[in-house]
């Protein structure tokens, strides 16, 4: 077997730290987004269910500055008896930021003083595809030099 041999040493190649790689405009990769979190709302809404989806766009994505709602991964929301049941899945089984992406949706939902609980059911059928991403999703993919 042949042995590489050099007589200079290989350059150091830096990988650009997220604050790099992002259009200067982007900031909430910075946090993953719990900069942009509203405040807890002041009472328990009429239509919890309806509100609930709308807390879900404030939790980011945490490689990308999109809301799991338009990335698509949100297949289900509904608040009963002060819990909150999130169906929910991935990009991929794999995918590297399952933790974060739950413990981004507890934080967030269990800010508000009407949500006692937070259950999150990982759901695989139908299986996540890029056709799920909103079209606001889309056009934020865009302004971030994302191709979908």
């Amino acid at each position: 077997m042949a042995e590489l041999t050099t007589s200079r040493p290989l350059p150091v190649v830096k990988a650009p730290s997220s604050q790099e790689a992002l259009p200067a405009h982007v900031r909430s990769h910075a946090s993953g987004g719990r900069d942009l979190w509203t405040d807890p709302l002041p009472e328990r809404p009429d239509d919890p269910d309806a509100a609930l989806l709308e807390l879900l766009h404030e939790v980011l994505d945490p490689e990308l500055p999109i809301s799991l709602v338009d990335l698509g991964l949100i297949y289900g929301a509904r608040v009963e008896d002060d819990v909150a049941h999130i169906r929910l899945t991935f990009t991929a089984t794999a995918c590297p930021c399952m933790e974060f992406i739950r413990e981004d949706i507890r934080d967030r939902l269990t800010r508000e003083h009407w949500i006692d609980a937070v259950r999150i059911q990982e759901v695989w059928d139908p299986p996540w595809t890029r056709d799920m991403i909103s079209e606001r999703g889309r056009r934020r993919l865009r302004e971030l030099g994302v191709g979908v």
